[in-house]
């Protein structure tokens, strides 16, 4: 049983390996990475990738004439297609490593751990995706300010979107860094440029088509790469999971207890905490709401969320196998271990542990190839966040809040272009400038902030008739500030960055105060609001009900 400081540290640490940020460490082993001598089969396979989703981005161009197209791919994809995109938003390169390297020190608690990502799919699924498709155009501020006040509604969601999406450009871009000096041998500054220009080139010229298919592309070699790694790791124990975990639990130090829960549930207050960000921020993240605009209707939005799950699920279920298959394969093998010796220093860092398996049982090849995937992934996430980030000042605060709804489209496209060659800037140089420090707080940050800034008030806005302006800027500011206030002032900022002796909040994890202080101060302050505006914003709740349990004027109108 691990202790409470050492969970807070551990849940941190991996909640940025296991999402859909690839930071390889978030700690003292990101500073520990060491740089590898050239892989020249990665390189190779990954200039293929990119040669091919140039290529894409190229004839997405040509089809990318209106800011529909941009948004949303003229909600031209399919549910199949959404669902595999979707799928490689959420899995990582670092989902791969991470938890397979979590496995492999921590048994079945790390699958445990995995079933955390769950729960937010449901509440997609069954509460959000057909109203998502139906309400909104391009952003999810189209749905919370349906009948609220426009200007000071999307001035707040693109607020607290732009803080989710930066903070998870930060964590991606880092990551990129030290997953390239780890994997491939490339200079940390040379992986941020080649990330940032190949992000900056998919979106500006392709859209929300090229990033698509990116996502898609990446998604399939993720999933070619680890079921054959996990294929012929599991075909050395006979295909038997029995034959597997026993001879695992006879070598490997937890024994008996490779198979026995527990250890997660040290310090039950940041687990429930943790699970709380991870359910309600996964169903706050924009750049993953964003992907219910693409489809033709609130049936292919539901059918997106079915596929997606399955696909994850396969996928986590590959990576238990070949954390148990690692303990043996690797584990056993002194070649992997530094001067040696077995159970010692594993070479590259714990993180190699999937990669060491994948040459274990295919050779250079497929140690490449799973590197090239590893790098393809980056570009597929950073290409979603940036999309999402565009959008957010381009149609929330260019189109909507600055030109009132009277702007022309060519003028918006023009934004939304420069607004992605701006945060492509920006990510670069705070890659560049967060590369040494402990980034696991960003990516908590960015998790409470989507749960406790974005999901009250969306949902709110969606099931709630009583919701007004005043309340949902009361929630919304309230939520984006508590989440941010909390994680500075917890271990993983006010000791490990700023240097003091003790945090001033205990826990790492701020969504279960942060969000129930949004729902709390939406509903007290939309209860109080007596105003006319108010009275003529729940009147119109009617009218908005209609549209999203039919979906009659979603793909002719926006949001009123």
């Amino acid at each position: 049983m691990i202790n409470s400081q050492l969970f807070s540290r551990l849940s941190a640490g991996l909640l940025s390996l296991a999402i859909s940020a690839p930071v390889l460490a978030a700690g003292p082993a990101m500073d520990a990475t060491q740089k590898q001598s050239l892989n020249l089969h990665a390189i190779a396979m990954f200039f293929v990738f990119v040669l091919l989703t140039l290529g894409i981005t190229y004839w997405a161009a040509s089809r990318t004439k209106s800011t529909s197209d941009f948004y949303t791919a003229g909600g031209g994809i399919t549910g199949f297609q959404n669902g595999l995109a979707i799928a490689g938003d959420y899995m990582s390169a670092a989902t791969l490593l991470g938890l397979t390297a979590m496995l492999y020190v921590q048994g079945v608690d790390a699958y445990i751990y995995m079933l955390s990502f769950f729960v937010g799919w449901p509440i997609i699924l069954f509460l959000m995706a057909e109203r998502l498709r139906n309400l909104g155009k391009f952003t999810f501020a189209d749905i919370t300010a349906y009948r609220l006040n426009q200007g000071k509604v999307r001035t707040m969601a693109a607020i607290s979107s732009l803080t989710v999406v930066c903070f998870y450009l930060v964590a991606q871009m880092v990551g990129a860094g030290q997953l390239i000096k780890l994997l491939f041998g490339l200079d940390y500054n040379i992986a941020l440029f080649v990330v940032g220009g190949l992000m900056m080139v998919y979106v500006t010229f392709g859209g929300m088509v090229a990033t698509t298919w990116v996502q898609i592309i990446k998604a399939c070699m993720l999933l070619v790469g680890g079921t054959t790694v996990g294929v012929l790791a599991f075909s050395q124990f006979n295909f038997s999971f029995d034959e597997l975990t026993t001879r695992a639990m006879e070598v490997h130090k937890l024994g008996q207890g490779l198979l026995n829960p527990g250890s997660l549930l040290a310090d039950p207050v940041t687990a429930i905490s943790l699970g709380l960000g991870l359910m309600f921020g996964t169903a706050g993240l924009p750049h993953i709401l964003m992907r219910f605009f693409t489809v033709t209707n609130a049936k292919e939005a539901r059918k997106s969320v079915l596929y997606a799950s399955g696909i994850v699920a396969y996928f986590f279920n590959v990576i238990a196998i070949m954390g148990l298959c690692a303990i043996l394969i690797v584990g056993q093998n002194p070649d992997f271990f530094e001067g040696g010796v077995i159970g010692g220093k594993v070479i590259g860092g714990g993180n190699m542990i999937a990669m060491h398996l994948a040459q274990a049982v295919g050779g250079n090849l497929l140690l490449g190839f799973l590197s090239a995937v590893a790098f393809a992934t980056i570009l597929a996430v950073v290409a979603g966040l940036a999309l999402a980030g565009a959008a957010a000042i381009s149609h929330d605060i260019y189109a909507s809040v600055i030109m009132k709804g009277k702007s022309d489209e060519k003028k918006e496209l023009r934004v939304t272009k420069f607004a992605t060659i701006g945060l492509g800037l920006v990510a670069v140089l705070l890659g560049m400038a967060f590369e040494k420090m402990n980034i696991a707080f960003m990516v908590a940050l960015a998790f409470g902030v989507a749960a406790s800034a974005n999901f009250p008030v969306l949902i709110l806005s969606m099931y709630w008739r009583g919701l007004t302006t005043k309340g949902a800027l009361a929630g919304g500011y309230l939520g984006l500030l508590s989440a941010v206030t909390f994680v500075v002032l917890s271990k993983s900022v006010w000791v490990d960055v700023l240097g003091f002796a003790s945090p001033i909040f205990p826990y790492t994890q701020p969504a279960l105060f942060s969000m129930p202080l949004a729902f709390l101060a939406t509903f007290l302050v939309s209860k109080m609001d007596s105003s006319a505006e108010g009275k003529r914003e729940i009147e119109a709740f009617e009218d908005q009900y209609v549209r999203a349990q039919t979906g009659v004027g979603a793909d002719t109108a926006s949001a009123h």
